[in-house]
């Protein structure tokens, strides 16, 4: 096993679970709820976990990315009706991103939001066309984690350790000091979206087969889950805690990306600020990178073209237009006035309504031991797979009704 290779889980989880909508998410949920929300965290991470390294043993096995399951198993209707789904989210979450990408660079080097919007999205664009694919996952991997600095500031800021433990416990929320139960039900389903996008599962498996992994590199894929979505779990708890110590009881609802950075320069200083941005930015641009990739696997991998990060544009046309196409659109977007943190939380909970189906044919194939053999799915993942998905398919049929009743977590 190559230490190298769990910067693919690494950049998977610090764009996913630590993209604009979790760096900003999860302080708002710290400000409503304390710490109230830490067990949806470790559920959550559980799960994303668990699938994530179940779609890189099917990767790596059958030599099948996600979501040439989604069209073997849900069929070309069904299929097609996913992925269309998929890609909007996907489209809507890459605007975010890029959105986030102009405000942190706004807040490092200062400028025109435009203009420094602009000029990131461009760098993003020459790294995604000019870097070999581990050479990305690695880059924004290694330089997302300056996000480290939260877990250094949820410490520093002297957590009460009985209530933070108690968080991790499931019970309902004390509304003579937080809000009431639809908005706290709004942010347990969000919270858990956020951490399972489908985005994920879809490159991380397609990423197993960029980097040629054979059945050789299984104990890699196992560190890559583990480790790298463990990491992105731990960043998470970290948030909520800073979120909780800066703003819960204190009738401050924090809006802005600004906001999830000013409680580490109140408690550890400029210097550490500093790191804390850059760590946003690379794992911004990491989530922004990862979702633009994953529209072109997916489209590709759906309709049978060619598709490879280090494929040539001429060899894959299809693919790198897709990817281009959906940073540009996003960019359009943004200049166009949409709000990054408003796009994300829409794209964050459609996202959930779309994840059983997006999980499902993992589940399925996982589970068949005809085709993956020895490495089939043991009995606890195979049970802990199912009991994921009806959680999923839960928190799918909440996700809207929850969005309209509390009016995007505002109660």
């Amino acid at each position: 096993m190559k230490l190298w290779d769990v910067f693919l889980g690494i950049m998977s989880a610090i764009g996913g679970n630590v993209d604009i909508g979790q760096l900003v998410f999860t302080i708002q949920g710290g400000a409503k709820f304390g710490y109230l929300l830490m067990w949806v965290v470790v559920v959550a991470t559980v799960g994303i976990t668990i699938y994530a390294e179940m779609s890189g043993r099917v990767a790596v096995v059958l030599k099948k990315p996600a979501f040439v399951l989604v069209r073997e198993r849900l069929g070309p209707r069904m299929g097609l009706a996913l992925l269309v789904a998929s890609t909007l989210v996907n489209v809507l979450t890459c605007t975010a991103e890029v959105g986030g990408i102009g405000v942190v660079m706004q807040l490092l080097f200062g400028g025109e939001n435009r203009v420094v919007m602009v000029a990131g999205t461009l760098a993003l664009l020459c790294a995604i066309g000019f870097m070999k694919f581990d050479s990305l996952d690695r880059m924004f991997g290694i330089l997302g984690l300056g996000l480290v600095v939260y877990c250094v500031a949820a410490v520093a800021g002297s957590p009460d350790w009985s209530k933070l433990a108690a968080g991790f416990v499931p019970h309902l929320p004390d509304t003579t000091r937080m809000p009431g139960l639809d908005v706290y039900a709004y942010f347990v389903v969000a919270l858990f979206s956020a951490i399972l996008m489908p985005y994920e599962v879809d490159f991380y498996s397609s990423g197993a087969i960029e980097e040629k992994w054979t059945i050789k590199d299984l104990p890699s894929n196992f560190m890559n889950g583990v480790v790298g979505f463990s990491l992105g779990g731990i960043l998470t708890v970290a948030l909520i805690m800073v979120g909780a110590q800066a703003y819960f009881g204190s009738g401050i609802a924090p809006h802005l990306l600004g906001t999830a950075a000013t409680p580490i320069a109140a408690t550890l200083g400029h210097h550490a600020l500093v790191i804390a941005l850059v760590g946003m930015l690379f794992a911004i641009a990491g989530a922004a990178a990862e979702t633009a990739l994953t529209n072109a696997y997916t489209v590709t991998q759906f309709f049978g073209r060619p598709w490879g990060k280090d494929k040539k544009w001429r060899e894959a046309p299809v693919f790198h237009g897709t990817w281009l196409g959906s940073i540009a659109l996003g960019l359009v977007v943004s200049l166009g006035g949409a709000k990054p943190l408003d796009v994300v939380q829409y794209s964050v909970i459609f996202a959930v309504v779309v994840l059983p189906f997006n999980y499902y044919p993992i589940v399925r194939v996982a589970n068949d031991r005809e085709l993956m053999g020895e490495h089939v799915n043991k009995p606890l993942i195979r049970w802990a797979g199912w009991i994921f998905l009806a959680l999923l398919t839960a928190a799918a049929i909440a996700a809207v009704p929850l969005m309209l009743v509390t009016h995007n977590g505002e109660g």
